[in-house]
């Protein structure tokens, strides 16, 4: 998975539709998700398309998998999973990841529709670290 900070670097190249060619083709390189983790549990509530996110560990450290029914919205995924994914969960758990994302300027690039479930889906993996990292 590439990081936040190499995508970041692209990202500000681009604009409009390559901005969101981008995001489809970081969603199309999220590691495959199986079906049988794609249930009810592991469904990223207030997002307008599906999304599923299943948390791993790996030692100390995070790892997920995810995946969503929308191309757009799985590139979203992706983005939100290169800022913490196979990091410490202590660290995971103290990061802003809102703020991490802040140079994509989601809210203005994107539709709200598009956007509305990634508060949540923020939660959700800070929720996993901090349960993993508290012990």
């Amino acid at each position: 998975m590439r990081t936040l900070d190499d995508i970041q670097e692209e990202y500000e190249f681009l604009e409009g539709d390559e901005r969101y060619r981008l995001l489809i083709e970081l969603g199309r390189d999220l590691e495959p998700m199986p079906d049988a983790l794609k249930t009810d549990a592991t469904l990223v509530r207030g997002c307008s398309a599906q999304v599923w996110v299943y948390p791993t560990q790996e030692g100390e450290r995070l790892h997920f998998l995810a995946d969503s029914n929308a191309a757009i919205t799985k590139g979203i995924v992706a983005l939100v999973l290169s800022a913490v994914q196979d990091k410490p969960a202590a660290k995971v758990a103290a990061m802003d990841v809102t703020d991490a994302l802040e140079p994509f300027d989601l809210k203005n690039q994107l539709s709200s529709n598009r956007t509305q479930g990634v508060p949540n889906m923020i939660a959700l993996v800070r929720e996993h670290a901090a349960r993993i990292a508290g012990g």
